[in-house]
């Protein structure tokens, strides 16, 4: 990394040599060669920049974020300038930061944020499914980089799709586990879903599954509706009798 970072910083006064006036941006953590700043989720990057070769010490500076001005008190515009992203967010991910000459926008140097953080995968859930219903257990693996693969266990051995019937779907940013019609015999038990990141290593989640009875489910409009019959059936009744009462007390 060191290395790298020499190469850049030598690229960087050659450029200035070369050129009547120039900026140069240093970072923390360090800008690699191709201009990318390696920043974990929750961190802080500090950027500064200066001016080089024939620039004038008090040349004022702009920082431009994705192509937006960033605003700078006025003790921190001239001859250097400094920005601090605190904490590093989501957003910031290919966010590029680019330092420039207010009076000359084509001397200027830029950097770009590279974001990494882990898939958000640990602790347990409990989860009960009636039998022959669905069952779908979900595993957030958003992560950058990308994690490598996502492993499905149930009772500590790899899931087998075929005797459980199962579906894995992945997307990138949710893994799932389905099973269109639960089993007790072969669905119940303790599944595990672990993702593997290049950079950070292994992250599980872990799913207590228990498969209940069926319950006899009655169709819920057909319910309303003799419900609403014997109601009006009802109140029909009473304003029948009613009236008898009434003719009654006429004569």
């Amino acid at each position: 990394m060191k290395l790298i970072f020499r190469a850049s910083l030598l690229h960087l006064l050659l450029y200035c040599a070369t050129h009547t006036a120039c900026v140069n941006i240093e970072s923390d953590p360090v800008v690699d060669g191709e201009g990318l700043i390696q920043a974990e989720l929750n961190n802080t990057v500090s950027l500064k920049c200066t001016v080089g070769g024939d620039t004038l010490d008090d040349e004022e500076l702009v920082w431009l974020r994705n192509g937006l001005t960033v605003k700078l008190n006025e003790e921190n515009k001239k001859g250097a300038s400094s920005v601090c992203v605190s904490p590093v967010i989501y957003d910031d991910n290919e966010a590029t930061f680019t330092c420039q000459l207010k009076n000359n926008a084509t001397v200027k140097a830029s950097v770009t944020l590279r974001v990494t953080y882990p898939p958000e995968l640990s602790g347990s859930e409990e989860v009960t499914v009636e039998e022959e219903s669905k069952l779908v257990l979900s595993c957030d693996i958003w992560a950058n980089p990308p994690v490598s693969s996502v492993v499905w266990a149930l009772n500590g051995s790899m899931v087998d799709l075929l005797a459980g019937d199962f579906v894995v779907t992945t997307d990138g940013s949710i893994s799932q586990l389905i099973a269109s019609k639960v089993e007790r015999s072969l669905h119940e038990g303790t599944y595990q879903c672990t993702a593997n990141s290049p950079k950070y290593g292994a992250y599980s989640k872990t799913f207590y599954v228990t498969a209940a009875d069926k319950t006899m489910k009655f169709p819920l409009m057909p319910m309303i509706a003799a419900i609403v019959v014997v109601i009006l059936t009802a109140i029909l009744a009473i304003v029948s009798r009613w009236r008898k009462i009434a003719k009654c007390f006429k004569k």
